[in-house]
């Protein structure tokens, strides 16, 4: 198990745990549930999402061995048959408004176990999770070649036209019957939407009218795979004509090497509603050059051109020195659609290399961070309002509209608030322009606990604004609150001036603090006032309005302060 988690690592993987069936079904839902469980070991292995030729055993196992130098890298072969031998996919025109793309190639006489075939079905669904974005770009579909005879056709039609037997039902429905005969199926029932509300759905016929599938919901029962397959025919039907072709060139990369000549595809010739055609699957090598010194500057080593040809080649990318140790030429075969940019083939070198191989070294820019101001004096105000009895709270950023505007008064354009676009929950539709909301629901979600609730948080707030680049700005507030039988504004102003004086502005006002009576609709008429330090107004502390109380479900009187800090940084 150490090695095997020794040899994940070095590859750039990572083995996430050792565990069984049992383990999972008992961690999950109790030790009840989990007997009878399977026993075998499972190892859990975490993919990176670009590496599609290691979702399977099959992948993973020949990188492995590549990487081990066990074996050579294999070539993949695409056969062309002879004129008029090979099969043939027709497009019609009516699948350009719903899923206008399809690839499709054959695997011939392959040899499938319980293993292998498990695998093979494993594969597909893994890929539609991952790069066919839960089968909305690509659904793949595998046929037993043997049970239908081509050209097949891709056409779309209405949905009441459609009738077949899907994979595993014993009759016979209409599309309609069997989108509503899935619609309570915990797996199958997140892709209905895909086609549900279109006028024509997708589907493939063979040459004698048997329905091959209808993607990317289910395949038909007619051409379903077994151990006993010997010919299988896969279909690639999506809206990304990239992706379909790097999902087939993956699946046949993948299993080809269980067919009688190992690694040999056949090809299949997809016919275009305009009559040209294309020959799939592409099984493109290209070859790509990178310059050694390019390599080793990025990854901080200093390996020789050779070396380096040798270091890539364990990563499944033949490589070899050309022009006097000027250049490498990689070749690139087509399970490595990741393979983008000369980074994509530096990483495979340092992987290769081995991270924990490459020398630390110091940068060569020395600098020492700082703390942002403003971050700063939020710390040592934090302190100081804790000191003086204050619980620190941490609330959401976004609100509701009720919460800044209704609950306090004020209507919602007075607020100057950012709106979230489509927001998911009523909770979260606008980032908030005061901390007091968050305050009161947190008062309200512990009135259970012992009075007085005396509570502060230091946090920013929103508000539009034109000026700047993204049109809004951030301020940083200190809000206060104290719950109690009585309001107990003195304890409230008592902390504004204990923060002035930790501040050290002076109660005066040439170049201190003052605090003037004011209106608020948030405050009790006359016990409000507004607090100016620095010459301009800086927040307001008074008595909160009854009705504002009993919007936030609370029956206690309570004062509170709310200030910007931003002047005293």
């Amino acid at each position: 198990d150490e090695e095997f988690d020794e040899l994940c690592f070095e590859f750039g993987l990572e083995l996430d745990e050792i565990t069984s069936e049992k383990d999972i079904i008992s961690k999950e839902k109790g030790e009840e549930k989990a007997k009878g469980a399977s026993d075998v070991v499972l190892y859990k292995i975490d993919v990176p999402a670009n590496r599609y030729d290691l979702l399977c055993l099959e992948g993973l196992v020949r990188g492995l061995q590549v990487f081990k130098e066990r074996i050579n890298i294999p070539r993949f072969e695409k056969i062309i048959p002879a004129e008029g031998e090979g099969h043939r996919l027709i497009i019609t025109e009516q699948t350009a408004q719903i899923r206008p793309h399809a690839v499709a190639a054959v695997l011939r006489s392959i040899t499938f176990t319980k293993e292998r075939y498990d695998s093979f079905i494993d594969l597909q669904e893994k890929l539609h999770q991952n790069i066919c974005r839960k089968r909305a770009l690509v659904a793949i579909g595998t046929h037993d070649l043997d049970t239908i005879t081509g050209p097949f056709t891709f056409t779309a039609k209405a949905p009441s036209e459609i009738k077949f037997k899907p994979l595993n039902q014993s009759q016979e429905y209409t599309a309609p019957q069997i989108m509503d005969l899935y619609r309570t199926d915990s797996h199958l029932r997140h892709y209905l939407h895909l086609i549900e509300n279109k006028p024509r759905y997708p589907v493939i016929y063979d040459s004698n009218g048997v329905v091959l599938s209808m993607p990317p919901i289910i395949n038909g029962d007619h051409t379903k795979i077994s151990l006993n397959t010997r010919n299988v025919f896969i279909e690639c039907t999506g809206t990304d004509i990239t992706k379909a072709k790097i999902v087939l060139d993956i699946i046949v990369t993948m299993f080809s090497e269980y067919c009688e000549k190992p690694f040999t595809v056949e090809a299949v010739e997809v016919v275009y509603p305009n009559g040209k055609t294309h020959i799939y699957p592409e099984l493109a090598y290209r070859t790509e050059k990178v310059k050694p010194e390019y390599i080793n500057k990025k990854v901080g080593i200093s390996e020789t051109p050779s070396s380096l040809a040798k270091l890539l080649t364990r990563m499944c990318l033949k490589s070899h020195v050309t022009g006097n140790g000027n250049h490498i030429e990689v070749e690139i075969p087509p399970t490595r659609a990741d393979i983008i940019h000369a980074c994509d083939i530096v990483e495979d070198a340092a992987i290769a290399y081995g991270y924990n191989n490459i020398q630390m070294v110091i940068p060569k820019t020395y600098t020492i961070a700082n703390q942002l101001p403003l971050n700063k004096l939020a710390e040592l105000l934090r302190l100081d309002m804790a000191a003086a009895g204050f619980t620190e709270a941490l609330t959401f950023a976004l609100c509701s509209q009720e919460d800044i505007a209704d609950k306090l008064g004020m209507d919602i354009s007075a607020t100057n608030a950012v709106r979230i676009a489509n927001p998911k929950t009523t909770e979260f539709q606008v980032a908030r322009t005061t901390l007091l909301p968050g305050l009161l629901k947190t008062i309200a979600s512990n009135r259970k606990m012992p009075l007085p609730l005396k509570l502060f948080e230091i946090s920013d707030i929103v508000v539009k604004d034109p000026n700047t680049d993204v049109g809004a700005r951030n301020h940083r507030h200190l809000c206060a609150i104290y719950y109690n039988k009585s309001p107990g504004f003195e304890i409230i102003h008592g902390l504004l001036d204990r923060v002035m004086q930790v501040l050290e502005v002076p109660p005066n006002g040439e170049n201190g603090y003052t605090i003037k009576a004011a209106e608020g609709t948030a405050f009790f008429p006359g016990r409000c006032a507004e607090v100016f330090a620095k010459g301009q107004s800086i927040g307001k502390l008074g008595v909160v309005h009854p009705d504002v109380i009993t919007k936030f479900e609370l029956t206690m009187p309570c004062s509170v302060l709310e200030i910007n800090i931003e002047p005293f940084v």
